[in-house]
């Protein structure tokens, strides 16, 4: 187990619930980055491939929960595009 690997998953662990919290209460996609999100969730997943196949250890749940909060994230992504063409089509009337 790496100690730099392990500040590194719990920095960004820290950073992804401020992304949730804001991704909810703003109601928007504007300024988001799916491209930018697909990165980091392959990233992750390359990242708990590697531990499973070659350094299985307990920084493999740090990985995990990553992953699950990105994926939260990338649902409101999705969620909040919809609501902007929502609020689009509703100020085109």
């Amino acid at each position: 187990m790496s100690i730099f690997e392990t500040g590194m998953l719990i920095c960004f662990g820290i950073a992804w619930p401020v992304n949730i919290y804001k991704s909810v209460k703003s109601r928007t996609a504007a300024g988001r980055s799916l491209t930018f999100q697909w990165a980091i969730l392959i990233g992750y997943i390359c990242g708990i491939i590697h531990k499973i196949l070659y350094n299985n250890d307990i920084v493999l749940y740090l990985y995990i929960i990553n992953l699950l909060m990105v994926s939260i994230d990338t649902a409101l992504y999705f969620r909040n595009s919809r609501l902007d063409r929502e609020k689009e089509r509703l100020n085109k009337k």
